[in-house]
């Protein structure tokens, strides 16, 4: 067992097999993906969206695209569970700019709709190219940091722990945990820009 991503994980859970098998149509393996990563995606998407069920809708929406698109997943471009994150992160993005944009869209003009929808699918192909290469940048830059640090970030930041509870599970002082997020996310920030 090792700790990755915030949480122990099976050394022998193999994204990239999965993804292979899920490409090849075996839906015991989109399970399998579910059971391991379904309450942590969950987590991120309700960091980034903060409505249960809009939540839970997204994470049903990312299991049903990588199951579609898991074919196109290249291990020469990043790590697997690196882009099984990044399609919830770019649904959850894509949900709050939709949210925002029925807000503010004034839906008598429906001319103004179609330039809208356009002008939407061409930043989601943009965003879905950047959301890949920031991911990617992530991994290489948290990689850089040392483990007790990386392990906090990826506990507050994919698991959603709190800072009192990344203490009481890594034993570190309350104190300590918050200084090493906060220069952990500012050697992050030097290193993604």
């Amino acid at each position: 067992m090792s700790d990755i991503g915030g949480s122990t994980i099976a050394n022998d859970f193999d994204y990239t097999d999965t993804l292979a098998r899920c490409a090849r149509g075996e839906q015991v393996a989109l399970q399998q993906l579910y059971r391991q990563e379904g309450a942590r995606l969950l987590g991120v998407v309700m960091r980034i969206v903060k409505d249960r069920g809009m939540a839970e809708d997204i994470v049903h929406d990312a299991c049903l695209n990588i199951w579609q698109r898991a074919d196109s997943f290249d291990p020469e471009r990043g790590s697997a569970r690196t882009w099984i994150f990044s399609i919830a992160r770019h649904l959850a993005l894509n949900a709050i700019r939709q949210r925002d944009r029925e807000i503010s869209v004034d839906v008598n003009d429906p001319g103004e709709l179609a330039d809208d929808d356009t002008y939407q699918q061409s930043l989601s192909t943009t965003a879905e190219a950047f959301d890949w290469q920031t991911g990617q940048q992530m991994d290489e830059c948290l990689q850089q940091l040392e483990t007790e640090r990386r392990n906090c970030v990826l506990h507050a930041y994919v698991d959603g722990l709190s800072h009192a509870e990344i203490s009481a599970h890594t034993g570190a002082p309350l104190g300590t945990v918050k200084a090493w997020i906060k220069r952990s996310l500012l050697r992050l920030r030097e290193c993604m820009s």
